[in-house]
């Protein structure tokens, strides 16, 4: 019986001209899984790539790990809130 799934296509596209875009990188973790980061490209020296989140924390992640990666569009403004001021 054959079983037909879903097959994801992944690219990576990201390179170190990208540095200063906002981009989204998954990578493989050391146990097979896999993470996403959304942030902004710092830097990409060598084999590492320092990404900065929204919340300024940065993370590095080694370029050999990245199995899809993308510039995305820049971050959407906040909302204000349902309730409005007071």
């Amino acid at each position: 019986m054959a079983t037909l799934g879903y097959v994801a296509r992944l690219t990576h596209s990201v390179t170190a001209d990208d540095t200063g875009q906002r981009v989204t990188v998954r990578f493989r973790l050391p146990d097979g899984r896999f993470r996403d980061i959304v942030g902004v490209l710092e830097s990409w020296h060598g084999d590492v790539l320092t990404l900065r989140r929204r919340d300024g924390s940065t993370a590095q992640v080694a370029a050999g790990d990245v199995v899809a990666s993308k510039v995305v569009p820049g971050e959407p403004p906040r909302r204000r809130s349902a309730t409005g001021p007071a």
